[in-house]
């Protein structure tokens, strides 16, 4: 039963390896700058798409009932925009800085469980694991869009459609933001998909709390710029105390 308050607050006890190891955040400066800029571009792009496209498609007249049917409408796309706006810099942000954001959850590793010390940077190391955490990222994404546009099809069978979609969607969109932050540890040890996934599926309560922990941070404007490094710190910290087998940051 404490596994779910210690996964949900791990991102939270992340944030503190910062305040004890200053060091550490010279490996979030750059990936903080991506965030914002591709978070600026997002919201830029997402406010003229919205109001150059989608509001002159809406139906528009003088009565009382178009005025009604406008401003739903407007609500609803509206939400919409959003939706695709936070899908855009959550995709896009992730791609661009996992390479920074594994090197960030090794250095915390071995903050954590000190068994060996840590690579020295090297930019030609640095560039080769980028490309292949980039094609990893690239793998996931596109395992997590194909699973999506699948689950969409449920919406086709009446009544019930829509439930099973709202609640798969959820379990589906948790599941994979564990996925995606466990597996800058995960890769680095040559862990396969399927390793990955039972290691979350024997850790159902903790993967839980840690994923409602991210997914609640990502939903709340500004703080998502700082989710992502806090999202590797808290999976990281998860994965050293399993192995560890005790709870290493309070």
């Amino acid at each position: 039963m404490l596994d779910f308050p210690r996964g949900f607050y791990s991102l939270l006890r992340g944030g503190r390896l910062f305040i004890r190891h200053p060091r550490l955040l010279k490996l979030v400066l750059i990936p903080l700058l991506i965030n914002v800029v591709t978070f600026a571009l997002a919201v830029y792009f997402g406010i003229q798409f919205f109001q150059g496209f989608v509001l002159n498609l809406l139906p528009q007249g003088d009565a009382w009932y178009w005025l009604m049917i406008y401003y739903v409408l407007w609500i609803t796309v509206g939400l919409v925009t959003l939706v695709l706006v936070f899908f855009c810099f959550t995709v896009v942000g992730n791609l661009i800085a996992s390479p920074f954001n594994e090197l960030l959850s090794e250095r915390i590793e071995n903050l954590l469980l000190p068994e060996g010390e840590a690579n020295p940077f090297s930019l030609r190391a640095f560039g080769r694991d980028m490309l292949r955490v980039w094609l990893v990222e690239l793998k996931k994404m596109s395992l997590f869009v194909i699973a999506m546009l699948v689950l969409l099809l449920l919406n086709l069978l009446p009544v019930v459609g829509n439930l099973l979609y709202g609640v798969l969607s959820i379990l589906l969109t948790l599941f994979f933001l564990a996925l995606e932050y466990f597996a800058f540890v995960h890769e680095r040890k040559k862990r396969n998909f399927r390793y990955q996934r039972q290691y979350l599926m024997q850790r159902k309560q903790l993967v839980l709390g840690f994923s409602f922990g991210v997914l609640l941070m990502l939903a709340i404007p500004f703080l998502q710029l700082v989710c992502i490094p806090l999202a590797v710190a808290g999976a990281t910290l998860l994965w050293c105390e399993e192995k560890a087998g005790y709870r290493l940051v309070s």
